[in-house]
């Protein structure tokens, strides 16, 4: 395969005074790209750096560091702006950075590294080992515990944006707009490397500059004048993202006329959703990936999906579903888990899904996650969840049901949406079998993520969930979780 150093090069001869990265102060052509990452790479080696912390906001400075880095054969460890302050230092700590570029920490010492990019630097002793071939440590945040390192080598990198190539051959992407943190493997190498790979432009904004504030929170007319500026071709979302952008594009038609292709990851997204997406001309596809796998491992596309399914899985990758309905991929796993032994050659994801007959994979849950009702009924509190996302009141639900005799659902409406929740949770529970279906509900106050029970990429803390409404919980269904 053709390295990422040689593709840009051939993009530097024959396209080069084409933007190849772009924010709201400075433009990188072709031409200047390479150069640009090979003088910071002479600096990093030349301070001695070997793993570096990387948290700062998208931008060029971001794009450039992480790119040195991989051209100098070393480590990069990007700190999610999300992360806490206590899961920022077990990351430092844990991943034996030596080099840190961003806000200052304790018994970090300063370093001048280029023209307006400075960075911080500090003695490390005895580095935890890392698998050989580590280019990348990139932190997971689960719903328990503190966040694992998953160790990935360039060469995993790239075959993941190799495939993404080949999957979207018949999508002319042309001009990408980042809206997820770089920080996030998904818009790291779909956002960053596969359109440096194909020779498009890599508008990279600061995350206020597009409407975020804090990690879960977004204005929506910000997102709306970025759009209308930049008329990107391709973007990558999450679920409750495409629902911003769907009811964007359904009052002002025009934000989904440059779109050509409107990706979604990083959880299930109900069928209903993908279809008023589709509906206000945004081209949803639904994909399937993990940071284990080295990011995405299915992608619908374009020109040929399948509603309901998450795609076929990339070339490179097989799949197959276990007697106890766990989905399992070999072909691209990490390198391992930081301080851990080697991972296998066959990944066990913990979800659970299905194949078709052509080969699209379906997601249907978590098997941890998996609600035993208190008669016998199993059902994966995902899916009831993904569908509450195509009722336009409900920003939010968790539903909790193991082991009880009833469905308890928190939820959260929408800004002044409070009194349309009666009537669009029965147009829900209609959609659904009983023992699925939700017998109670209330709206959690403060707000779950307020009360710090959403991991930081968003997902439900369930155990703390239970734990924190209690109470409510027996009240409404006579039993104590």
């Amino acid at each position: 395969m053709t390295s990422l150093w040689n593709r840009l090069d051939q993009h530097a001869q024959q396209q080069g005074n084409a933007i190849a990265l772009q924010d709201a102060t400075t433009r990188v052509c072709y031409r200047e790209l390479l150069p640009r990452i090979r003088a910071l790479a002479n600096t990093l080696v030349r301070a001695g750096t070997r793993r570096l912390a990387l948290q700062l906001d998208n931008g060029i400075d971001w794009a450039l560091c992480d790119l040195a880095c991989a051209h100098a054969g070393l480590v990069v460890v990007p700190v999610p702006g999300f992360f806490s302050a206590e899961q920022r230092q077990w990351l430092l700590d844990s991943s034996g950075a030596d080099t840190l570029i961003g806000p200052p920490a304790d018994g970090w010492q300063p370093l001048a590294l280029a023209p307006g990019l400075s960075g911080w630097r500090r003695q490390v002793d005895s580095p935890v080992p890392l698998p050989a071939g580590t280019a990348k440590i990139t932190y997971t945040s689960g719903t328990t515990g503190q966040p694992k390192g998953v160790c990935l080598s360039l060469k995993q990198e790239l075959t993941t944006v190799h495939a993404l190539a080949e999957r979207l051959a018949g999508t002319r992407v042309e001009h990408h707009l980042t809206l997820l943190p770089l920080s996030t493997l998904l818009e790291n190498l779909a956002g960053l490397y596969l359109p440096l790979w194909l020779g498009a432009t890599a508008t990279l904004p600061g995350l206020e500059e597009v409407g975020f504030t804090g990690s879960s929170q977004l204005d929506a007319s910000r997102l709306a004048t970025a759009l209308t500026h930049c008329q990107p071709h391709s973007l990558v979302l999450v679920p409750e993202l495409l629902r911003l952008l769907t009811g964007l594009c359904l009052r002002r038609p025009t934000l989904a006329n440059s779109l050509r292709l409107v990706a979604v990851g990083g959880g299930r997204v109900a069928p209903g959703l993908l279809r008023q997406a589709r509906a206000a001309g945004i081209p949803a596809v639904e994909g399937y990936g993990l940071s284990e796998c080295g990011s995405v491992v299915a992608l619908n596309s374009p020109e040929y999906h399948r509603p309901g399914s998450v795609g076929r899985p990339l070339d490179h990758l097989s799949v197959r579903i276990d007697e106890n309905g766990e989905i399992h991929v070999r072909g691209g796993a990490m390198l391992g888990y930081l301080g851990e032994p080697a991972a296998p050659a066959e990944i066990a994801t913990g979800d659970l899904g299905r194949l078709d007959a052509d080969g699209f994979l379906y997601i249907t849950g978590r098997r941890k996650n998996v609600q035993i009702t208190a008669f016998g009924r199993n059902f994966s509190p995902e899916w009831v969840e993904a569908e509450a996302q195509g009722c336009p009141a409900i920003a939010r639900l968790v539903i909790i049901g193991d082991g009880l005799p009833a469905n308890l659902a928190l939820v959260q409406p929408l800004p002044g949406q409070e009194s349309a929740l009666p009537e669009q949770i029965a147009a829900l529970n209609a959609q659904l079998p009983d023992y699925a279906r939700i017998h109670h509900w209330l709206v959690p106050s403060p707000g779950l993520a307020e009360a710090g029970l959403l991991t930081a990429n968003g997902r439900p803390r369930r155990d703390a969930i239970r734990r924190a409404y209690a109470d409510q919980i027996q009240h409404l269904t006579g039993v104590h979780p």
